[in-house]
């Protein structure tokens, strides 16, 4: 299994867009994948049509022994998408209690690691959709991936949120064997606006060996997709959103051999 985190430390930059259309677009070229929603809102449980404010049981349950993993417990949580070949680990809003119900916990920031463990065998692809704030379960994120795509909104306010996140993946490096390699993604980019292109220009200037060379566009289509509750590819596989998420995956899927033979 290959591990993903998709995360950033600002909301609405297109983080449940990115780990869905990346999920949906890895699943149509016959990977099996498991997407986990680690964050609160719980945006990709509902897109999948999953209630979060409902469910029974979610990646909540997933906390609640200390660090511990219970045999079998990740397969009990496994939800459908309707999407062949894409599982899912659900939100709950439970989740936004963690920090203060198991407050100065130890052994909590591997959970999400040993939960993937037990659906190694059952999965090429693991996405987790991360909550925008670093906490607990973002270092659960990053902990358990390989490989963090970090979606930003090609606008001003948005670089501020993206030096918090390297800032933060600079501290976490320092307790992993090997550092996490990124890839900066800017998002709801629109070539009409001067804020656009401007935001875009410094991100190539300011992280010229982590930014993807391209852009995802602002792309109705891609809205239309959330609201079907379907994988943007299935929606619209022809979408400009799309064809950009397929450019995209390619990308990451270069990196991901680089790093293999490295």
């Amino acid at each position: 299994m290959r591990v993903w985190a998709v995360a950033n430390q600002k909301g609405g930059v297109g983080k449940t867009t990115t780990s869905i259309a990346l999920a949906g677009l890895l699943a149509e070229a016959g990977k099996r994948v498991v997407v986990v929603d680690l964050d609160p809102h719980g945006s990709m449980t509902s897109y999948f049509g999953h209630n979060p404010d409902e469910l029974a049981h979610s990646c909540f349950d997933l906390f609640l022994h200390k660090g511990a993993v219970p045999a079998g417990l990740a397969q009990q949580l496994l939800l459908p998408t309707g999407e062949a070949n894409v599982s899912l680990l659900p939100s709950s809003t439970a989740l936004a209690t963690l920090e203060r119900q198991q407050p100065g916990q130890s052994g909590l920031g591997l959970v999400i690691a040993k939960t993937l463990a037990q659906l190694w065998q059952d999965f090429d692809y693991a996405v987790i959709d991360s909550p925008p704030l670093l906490g607990v379960l973002m270092v659960n994120a990053l902990a358990a991936s390989q490989q963090l795509v970090i979606p930003v909104q090609t606008e001003h306010l948005a670089v501020k949120g993206l030096e918090r996140m390297v800032s933060t993946l600079t501290m976490i490096n320092r307790s992993r064997r090997q550092a996490l390699p990124y890839s900066i993604i800017p998002t709801l980019f629109d070539r009409r606006t001067q804020a656009s292109l401007s935001t875009l220009r410094t991100l190539r200037d300011d992280y010229p060996q982590h930014i993807w060379p391209g852009y995802i566009p602002v792309d109705t289509r891609l809205r239309d997709a959330s609201r079907a509750g379907q994988t943007p590819s299935r929606f619209d596989g022809k979408s400009r959103g799309v064809v950009a998420y397929r450019a995209l995956l390619k990308h990451l899927l270069a990196q991901q051999l680089v790093a293999q033979v490295a």
